[in-house]
């Protein structure tokens, strides 16, 4: 009876101030809910690194690292996609310059004398366009027999670029694979590629070859620059979360669920433990 009443006692201290009639005590106050503060951390680095940190007070270098890795990372993969886009252009015009399609048709048929047709149609095509109508390289020995040079235009897509710098059947369109029109021999070259392949150069080919790929290597660094960005984030986020939930002391906390129409007013015991 003693605790019943003790117990009585302190409900009614601590509900003195609770109106049972006012229906504002009854409406749940959402735009007061609160965040727990190892989210707010977190979310703040993922969106900016070093930002958690800062809001943990933490020590000012965990700030600067992330924050320091992050406009590193930015830069990095900016100035990477820059440089690699030039070069793009550059070997672009080199290619633009120094292949021509009818070149190739002509110079395929005296480096390949015994399989020059079955070369031209080959196992890749470049996109041909003649008076809007397109069609591709393998038929482009029917399509000279109706139309002229000046009429067959080659489609200078990132497919043309491709092929004409990967593969030994476009090697033909290079404008020093025979240094004259009388020369029989020709200036082409065949290197080893691996252990069973191998390749035919000529040395505007090879220039392209190496123009192109300082390209490519470029945009592969800018994409790892982008990859360190992100995981930079994700980093800064998780750091900052465990770092507030230490600091935070996150231990389960427990409360009484008021019911007034309970007997002993109340409605259940409330545990709740956030992050």
């Amino acid at each position: 009876m003693r605790k019943i009443l003790l117990f009585n006692i302190l409900l009614s201290i601590g509900l003195a101030q609770f109106n049972p009639y006012d229906l504002n005590n009854y409406t749940v106050q959402r735009d007061s809910v609160s965040i727990p503060l190892p989210a707010k951390a977190m979310f703040k680095s993922l969106l900016i690194p070093g930002w958690g940190q800062f809001h943990n007070k933490d020590n000012w270098w965990k700030a600067i690292i992330f924050a320091g890795v992050e406009t590193l990372g930015i830069i990095s993969a900016v100035n990477f996609e820059n440089k690699a886009e030039r070069i793009r252009r550059d070997f672009e015009a080199f290619g633009d310059k120094h292949w021509t399609l009818e070149r190739w048709y002509k110079n395929t048929q005296k480096i390949f004398p015994d399989s020059w047709y079955n070369t031209i149609i080959g196992t890749h095509k470049l996109g041909l366009k003649i008076n809007g109508n397109y069609y591709f390289s393998d038929k482009l020995t029917d399509l000279i027999k109706s139309y002229t040079w000046t009429e067959i235009t080659v489609i200078r897509d990132r497919n043309f670029y491709e092929n004409i710098g990967k593969y030994d059947q476009f090697v033909g369109g290079w404008d020093d694979v025979y240094d004259d029109p009388f020369d029989s021999e020709g200036s082409w070259y065949t290197i080893k590629k691996g252990n069973v392949e191998s390749i035919i150069l000529t040395e505007q080919k090879n220039h392209y070859r190496s123009l192109r790929h300082d390209s490519n290597i470029l945009k592969h660094y800018s994409k790892y620059s982008v990859s360190a960005v992100m995981f930079n984030h994700l980093a800064s986020a998780l750091e900052a979360a465990y770092t507030a939930n230490k600091k935070d002391k996150n231990l389960p906390k427990f409360g009484l669920n008021y019911d007034p129409l309970s007997k002993w007013g109340v409605g259940g015991v409330q545990i709740t433990y956030a992050w």
